[in-house]
């Protein structure tokens, strides 16, 4: 039982430069690098049919040399809404990327101002830009005038704690033209760690006109209430808590409607949906799929007797066969002796 008021104030309209776009759940999966395919799509899908779901990040100098065109295939093929997450410190190269994707059926353009991965913040891009930002006001002006969908921007309270001035930098991207925001509740410099800070969050969202979207610290029906009851955010996004996962923005959906909460699968149908997902990367990757697999299934086998054992065992198979014989005997000893 999820005692909180209701939140649903419903559908979260984004404007673009001829193209608006409403959002019919307001709850956002984050794009998380070598996890937020298309196949965990499809997943993340079966509980929450309306959410706006992200691909992989999107190198711009990548694109333009060629690298990562896949993440962006079929787009408008994929059932619901998909946004684009672009990175990179040069604006032509973000305004061209940003038009291959919106011809490849983006419903909006990200602009990734968060990353805290050196090898990224460090040329620049994801939250390098905060410390530039004029840099980044260019860049999103540049890419708000190339497309005609919405853009918006996910980032960070600031670089560091001395240095943080998040109000400040969010306006920046409002009067660029950013449609909306999404700010995770920490700086570049803790990374991960640490606790959000939502009160912080909350100072953005009172400065700004365009919608913000509140990250950090959201893994369940219950803290994504408190985080909207805190923040005054007009939704929430999560991340790291949907892997193995997938059904967590279906379940704060519903909450956030005050509508009855999807149970969490039970063991059983975890094993299955591990098998599923390994059968699809299998077909979808070949022979690599199998080592894309291991990070699946070691997230998704949690919470059962004997799952520790399981997952060790996983992560050592040589074969898809052998990984497929740990799941059917995980599968047929929760049947019975039960989870």
């Amino acid at each position: 039982m999820i005692a909180s008021p209701p939140f649903w104030p419903g559908p979260l309209h984004l404007s673009g430069n001829g193209i608006d776009r409403q959002l019919h759940c307001r709850v956002l999966q984050s794009p998380l690098a070598g996890v937020s395919d298309r196949i965990f799509r499809s997943l993340v899908r079966r509980w929450a049919p309306d959410a706006l779901l992200f691909t992989e990040m999107v190198n711009a100098t990548g694109l333009e040399l060629g690298h990562g065109r896949s993440k962006l295939d079929d787009l408008a093929g994929e059932s619901g809404p998909i946004a684009v997450q672009l990175f990179d410190h040069r604006p032509a190269a973000m305004a061209e990327a940003a038009r291959r994707a919106e011809a490849c059926g983006a419903f909006l353009i990200d602009i990734n101002m968060g990353c805290p991965v050196p090898k990224i913040s460090r040329k620049g891009g994801g939250s390098g830009l905060i410390r530039d930002p004029e840099l980044a006001a260019r860049i999103v002006a540049t890419v708000a005038g190339a497309v005609n969908i919405p853009v918006t921007v996910k980032t960070r309270l600031g670089w560091c704690g001395s240095s943080a001035d998040p109000v400040s930098f969010a306006l920046g991207l409002q009067n660029a033209g950013a449609r909306a925001l999404t700010l995770h509740g920490r700086t570049r410099e803790q990374g991960f760690k640490g606790q959000a800070d939502w009160a912080a969050i909350a100072a953005v969202k009172r400065a700004l006109t365009i919608p913000l979207i509140a990250n950090g610290d959201v893994s369940s029906p219950e803290e994504a209430l408190r985080c909207l009851a805190v923040t005054g955010a007009d939704g929430v996004m999560v991340g790291r808590g949907t892997m193995g996962a997938p059904w967590l923005v279906g379940r704060i959906d519903a909450a956030l409607r005050s509508l009855p909460v999807p149970p969490i699968p039970d063991a059983g149908q975890r094993l299955a949906l591990a098998g599923e997902q390994l059968e699809a990367l299998l077909e979808a990757r070949g022979d690599r799929g199998l080592l894309i697999a291991r990070k699946h299934l070691g997230w998704t086998c949690q919470g059962f007797a004997g799952a520790a054992e399981l997952r060790h065992a996983l992560m050592r198979a040589g074969t898809p066969h052998e990984t497929r014989e740990l799941l059917a005997m995980a599968s047929e000893r929760i049947r019975e002796n039960g989870p």
